[in-house]
């Protein structure tokens, strides 16, 4: 079985001649909490699987069942425009797979995540991937990145809020939305799609990516447990619930972006309660 995910090789990519120096039980705790042997168990599994049967795929090795409500809100597979769908992101991956299996089994396939850059590395993902990286050399390529994904023939499913959703005051919600798929849907003409998926992390989790934001702003040490999170929510089943299509003229000059993302933000939590 090939490694498609080497804790060592990654950190000499990151760290070149001083990885030598991370001492050797650091690197198996890494590999420990990334499930290095089970993600690349899958990856080997799954190898031959490009795209939506990947995701599927993907669910199938983690007994994950998904519930889908609101289906009839979803647009023709034959409707000629192009849709830009926002959930919320209240696990940081298996949310992700989740949607993106329905809306590409809805679509024969036909859409793009605009994600982080580091899901390239999945070459069943890589496909469905339009992908974003605002730091570095590649950062400068943002912008073109972004138009050139809603400008293109094909759907787009994206995360608003970027980072998984945190829990503050009790209450598990999502970060701010950023405002790009507000201003972009308006200049590409495309109707938004709300979606609400209902799933939350382990307590630990909310514990240290609230000590994490708060006192180690520039690293989020959060991220790195997201596959432990993942197989957390092994055999578990979680609910989709589509919302009617907000026309991209509703976005008038008479809120900024932000308002508008906002706004959207809130219809998304509402969700719920309309399709019980």
């Amino acid at each position: 079985m090939e490694k498609t995910i080497d804790i060592d090789q990654i950190l000499k990519s990151k760290m070149g001649k001083k990885a030598r120096w991370v001492p050797r039980p650091v690197v198996w705790w890494l590999r420990h909490i990334v499930h290095e042997d089970q993600v690349n168990e899958f990856l080997w599994r799954a190898r031959d699987l490009r795209g939506t049967e990947w995701l599927k795929d993907c669910l199938d090795y983690l007994n994950v069942k998904v519930v889908v409500k609101g289906t009839e809100n979803l647009p023709a597979k034959d409707d000629p425009r192009r849709y830009t769908f926002v959930s919320n992101h209240p696990l940081g991956g298996i949310d992700g797979v989740a949607i993106g299996s329905v809306i590409g089994e809805h679509y024969d396939g036909d859409f793009r995540y605009l994600v982080n850059d580091l899901l390239m590395n999945l070459p069943g993902l890589a496909p469905l991937c339009i992908p974003i990286n605002k730091t570095g050399k590649q950062g400068r390529n943002f912008p073109a990145m972004v138009e050139a994904g809603f400008k293109g023939d094909t759907h787009i499913l994206m995360f608003p809020a970027g980072l998984c959703s945190r829990r503050r005051n009790g209450i598990i919600r999502d970060l701010e939305w950023k405002k790009t798929f507000v201003a972009k849907s308006v200049e590409c003409q495309r109707d938004v799609v709300p979606i609400y998926f209902e799933g939350r992390n382990s307590n630990f989790f909310y514990r240290l990516s609230n000590i994490s934001d708060r006192y180690v702003k520039k690293v989020n040490i959060a991220m790195l447990f997201l596959a432990d999170e993942m197989f957390k929510n092994t055999g578990k089943t979680f609910t989709i619930t589509f919302g009617k299509p907000i026309p991209w003229q509703t976005f008038t000059s008479e809120k900024s972006p932000m308002e508008w993302a906002n706004f959207v933000k809130e219809e998304v939590y509402k969700l719920p309660k309309t399709q019980d």
